[in-house]
């Protein structure tokens, strides 16, 4: 018996990355897939930070540095990848999927990183020095799943650069008349001029939407708090898209106003204004009570005076009954007929996305690499979110023996198995099968966080 066919035969929760890859053809050429396949063995089996020098350590045959180098400097269309790879392996027909979109930002030292500048990181409240890339992503309602479709590095304009600058003098504005100047007309508020940021995410959008050719229908676009203004929706509904998002905690609400007169030309739009403390019992549509905390959940459809339509609304209040503490949380979307449970649920699902970051940077080295040039930058951070998609697909396999298992788990089987394959190559002879096998659950087994499930206990 050969060494191949019997770590083969040995290998049975793992997959061939290579015939995983196939997908991908013609996108890439067979020395780029043949490069990214031991890239991705290397990362799935190594320990240390992800560069490519750590990764070129880990490779067998083939894998030099020197290849890491031509690799990661090889313009590769991502954004295709991503998608052929989704719809292959990761794709379930009858599921719903929103697109969601976030921003992450990464530490970085130096000066000579392509994209380097000063981003706001909400881990730590403040600017930093580092990289930014905006992540759009496909995530499954049923699945309860994000997965990365498209990133792409936020490059600082020179306006945004020039925008954090000393406080301006103010200026005291000229007294004028009671009432609405002469001549004045009403703002088109659905004409609007979007921001670098907002053009951005509208162009990866259309790109998008370019390459799923209604493969999936997309409904909705679920944002942070971030984009809860009227600018963001409007781009939303630019790309056919309605906006799901949250506003400001103090936002001025206005019921629309029930009884307009006639007889008058210009007709009363705004009722009175919504005050979250005293919300009317018409509009209640839950109220439930767990560990002392009562949540209470309303819905109207309201105006905003700086939006150019109705916002369907959906305002969380929360009461601690032991100190009758009070807060509450504002979601909106522009869809008018969509409940309030998939309003609250489609939101909450957003923060799948935080996920796949958080294992991107733990685990497939989003904040590790040292590259510096455009190329090196946008392969080291797209490689990143690809190894979470597959490694998502990979867990799904290796969860059928071992439903508990994670990230780590699915490391250690990798690299055991690299260790036993590199053990095999040294021995004269191999092993009897029962004693292979038992070598095989031992070396698979160790960093494991969860216990092997098979038939074989480690001796």
């Amino acid at each position: 018996m050969s060494l191949t066919t019997t770590t083969q035969n040995h290998n049975q929760p793992m997959s061939d990355i290579l015939s995983l890859l196939q997908c991908l053809l013609p996108q890439i050429n067979a020395t780029t897939m043949r490069q990214l396949n031991q890239i991705i063995l290397a990362m799935l089996a190594m320990s240390g930070r992800v560069t490519m020098l750590g990764i070129s350590r880990w490779t067998g045959t083939g894998g030099s540095y020197r290849t890491m180098l031509r690799f990661f400097h090889t313009v590769i269309p991502w954004a295709t990848l991503f998608w052929l790879f989704f719809r292959k392996h990761l794709f379930r027909t009858n599921e719903v999927y929103l697109l969601a979109g976030d921003e992450v930002v990464i530490s970085k030292s130096g000066k000579q990183t392509y994209g380097l500048d000063r981003f706001f990181s909400s881990l730590v409240s403040k600017p930093i020095l580092g990289l930014s890339f905006f992540t759009l992503s496909l995530v499954s309602v049923e699945r309860r799943h994000s997965f990365p479709i498209q990133i792409e590095q936020v490059i600082k304009s020179d306006i945004e650069k020039s925008s954090v600058s000393p406080r301006p003098e103010i200026k005291t504005k000229e007294k004028r008349g009671r009432g609405r100047p002469k001549g004045s007309k009403n703002k088109n508020k659905t004409e609007v001029i979007l921001t670098s940021e907002l053009l951005r995410i509208k162009k990866m959008i259309n790109e998008l939407v370019l390459l799923i050719a209604n493969f999936i229908p997309l409904t909705y676009l679920v944002l942070d708090g971030h984009f809860g203004n009227n600018n963001a929706l409007q781009m939303a509904r630019q790309v056919n898209l309605h906006i799901i998002s949250k506003l400001r905690h103090d936002s001025a609400l206005y019921i629309p106003y029930q009884n307009p007169d006639p007889n008058h030309r210009s007709r009363r739009k705004y009722g009175d204004k919504l005050d979250w403390r005293n919300i009317s019992d018409e509009y209640l549509r839950q109220s439930i009570i767990e560990e002392d905390i009562q949540t209470d959940t309303y819905q109207a459809s309201l105006l905003h005076k700086e939006f150019a339509q109705s916002l369907n609304v959906v305002i969380l209040v929360k009461t601690n009954l032991k100190t009758n503490a009070r807060s509450h949380v504002i979601l909106f979307s522009s869809d008018l007929k969509l409940s309030s449970e998939k309003i609250i649920d489609y939101y909450k699902l957003r923060f799948q996305i935080e996920f796949n970051f958080r294992d991107a940077k733990q685990f497939w080295g989003l904040e590790d690499f040292m590259n510096i040039g455009q190329t090196a930058v946008t392969n080291a951070a797209n490689l990143a979110f690809f190894m979470v998609n597959l490694s998502h697909h990979l867990l799904a396999d290796f969860r059928t023996l071992n439903p508990d298992s994670g990230i780590i788990d699915l490391k250690a089987h990798y690299r055991g198995f690299r260790y036993v394959h590199e053990i095999l190559k040294m021995l004269p002879e191999i092993p009897e099968p029962i004693l292979l096998t038992q070598i095989f659950a031992k070396l698979t087994a160790l960093g494991r966080i969860h216990p092997v499930s098979t038939g074989v206990e480690p001796s």
